[in-house]
């Protein structure tokens, strides 16, 4: 039998609410496989909240904190978005990323790892923390939507807080999946073109011209998806790169709810 080790069970027990120890036992008796487990605890009747490991994830709120240089970004899931407006559920949220914040990411998996399960119990729903992001070391730019559904964390190199936040409110709307058109994954072009290919067919273009037409859709593809080539929301005769006027983005993180 496999050694259980401590991030296992903090795991497990995130997911079901269940003591440390029954979580320990559940995954030493499955060596180790925490689907495994929630069926055991299930069976045992001593997880109702194993029960709700298994229900969807489709609500929850976004928490951010920026201070002394440094920009935390917390995503609490839920199934509702009653439970995710509670404010039980926003203490949490809100303790979360301000301990990521200030005392760092082992902290804030700490508090989640006690904190989450007493949600789970309290709420009554499967609740858990979809990503966390830490940045610091640059100049930051933060965007939390109103409706704590969408947050962005800027970093640039050179220009302003002002630029760093604007940038930060863009990403918010635009949601590119990158930040340079050259970081757009050579899978996701192969997949692309694919579709291009059987699209063109369809239309009945010549061969001959098939392969010019595809460099301009690629390139095209490319810019949309990056985040400094998109037009800049707030001036759209410009690309965010323009807009920046020599500064660069180094860090870029955008979690939403979906």
């Amino acid at each position: 039998m496999s050694e259980i080790n401590a991030s296992a069970v903090a795991s497990l027990r995130s997911r079901t609410g269940v003591s440390i120890l029954e979580c320990k036992k559940a995954l030493e008796e499955t060596n180790g496989d925490e689907e495994k487990a929630i069926e055991i605890l299930r069976k045992k009747g001593s997880a109702q909240a194993a029960k709700k490991a298994e229900r969807t994830q489709s609500e929850g709120s976004i928490f951010m904190h920026q201070e002394d240089g440094k920009a935390a970004i917390v995503f609490l899931r839920c199934e509702t978005d009653f439970v995710a407006r509670d404010d039980f559920f926003i203490s949490l949220g809100t303790n979360l990323v301000n301990t990521l914040c200030k005392e760092g990411e082992d902290a804030a998996k700490a508090s989640a790892e006690t904190g989450v399960p007493a949600a789970v119990q309290k709420l009554g729903e499967n609740i858990t923390v979809g990503d966390m992001r830490l940045v610091s070391g640059v100049l930051l730019g933060t965007y939390l939507h109103s409706n704590s559904k969408i947050g962005v964390i800027i970093g640039l190199e050179g220009g302003t807080e002002e630029m760093a936040r604007d940038v930060a409110m863009h990403a918010a709307a635009m949601n590119p999946e990158y930040v340079s058109p050259e970081d757009v994954s050579a899978e996701l072009i192969e997949s692309e073109k694919a579709i291009w290919t059987e699209q063109l067919s369809n239309e009945g273009k010549p061969e001959e011209i098939m392969g010019k037409i595809m460099i301009g859709k690629e390139k095209k593809f490319r810019e949309e998806s990056a985040l400094i080539t998109q037009s800049f929301v707030k001036e759209p005769d410009k690309t965010v790169q323009q807009y920046l006027d020599g500064a660069t983005v180094s860090e870029y993180a955008r979690i939403a709810v979906s």
